[in-house]
């Protein structure tokens, strides 16, 4: 489980994802158990102010929801709406400093939280683990043409 899924949900929170939990029934795939049902895409390239986490160290190799291993090194992000394979600015408000990530994964799944940064993506815009969470700007930068319905 990731560390916004830990400090939501603790332990038994039943999320099977790349920060999910093998225990509460996940294989490594993304789809949350007790979130109810995914929401639908945003492909309005509009900002979003709200709050990131922080993805811990240790689901480092699980596969997320695009099917990749989750690298800490790298920036990905986990975002709720924002398609997968989206690019992103990631600013945060209170440092100033930005990164772009690619959307690999679905969540956080915490009340409040828009998205999730690898440890290397959160580092670069000066989120610190002491601090875990920060206010942040999310910015649509290049949206991935959508995929065609395969049951046309």
């Amino acid at each position: 489980m990731s560390l916004t899924c830990a400090m939501a949900c603790g332990i038994a929170c039943g999320r099977a994802s790349a920060h999910g939990s093998e225990a509460a029934g996940g294989s490594g795939g993304t789809r949350p158990a007790a979130a109810g049902a995914a929401l639908a895409p945003d492909r309005s390239g509009k900002k979003r102010i709200g709050t990131a986490s922080v993805y811990s160290h240790r689901f480092a190799g699980r596969t997320m929801a695009d099917g990749t291993p989750m690298d800490p090194h790298d920036d990905n992000a986990a975002s709720r709406t924002l398609p997968l394979g989206t690019k992103a600015k990631i600013t945060n408000l209170e440092t100033g400093r930005a990164a772009t990530v690619t959307i690999q994964d679905r969540g956080p799944y915490a009340k409040g939280r828009i998205v999730d940064l690898s440890p290397a993506t959160a580092r670069k815009i000066g989120l610190t683990p002491k601090k875990g969470v920060a206010k942040v700007e999310v910015r649509p930068i290049d949206l991935p043409a959508p995929k065609e319905d395969a049951n046309r």
